[in-house]
């Protein structure tokens, strides 16, 4: 599927940048069995968008456990450690009614992004990382 996607992206949008979801380099811990797969999962996918000169991401970042009671403001300024420019962090903030609730068992924290991300905390964390969002 992998060799699919980045066919189509080298033929019809060259330009483009694919999302691979691998950590920074330094960034790699054992005891994240989520992340640490992901990582594993990436190597191939951007060796295979470099040899067909399609850009990726240089890291990524979000993966945590979301059954944790950890609050989501203890939980995000581990994401942006490390992060080098063009970084992306995986979120999925909302506001969920009776249809996503129905679709999704994670609604909850779905909510507690978006409260985080609307918080006066949010801003802070990203300027004491020298970070800001990227503007479209």
């Amino acid at each position: 599927m992998r060799g699919t996607l980045l066919k189509v992206v080298a033929e019809t949008a060259p330009n483009a940048w694919v999302r691979q979801c691998g950590r920074a380099r330094g960034a790699w811990h054992m005891r994240d069995s989520k992340a640490l797969t992901l990582d594993l999962l990436s190597l191939g996918f951007r060796s295979a968008a470099s040899r067909r000169g399609i850009a990726t991401n240089p890291a990524f970042a979000g993966a945590y456990d979301f059954n944790s009671k950890t609050p989501f403001a203890k939980i995000f300024p581990r994401f942006l450690g490390g992060l080098p420019d063009g970084g992306l962090v995986m979120c999925h903030p909302g506001h969920v009614d009776a249809e996503l609730a129905a679709l999704d068992s994670l609604t909850h924290q779905r909510e507690r992004e978006f409260a985080y991300f609307n918080s006066d905390e949010f801003p802070r964390v990203l300027a004491e990382h020298g970070l800001a969002l990227a503007q479209p």
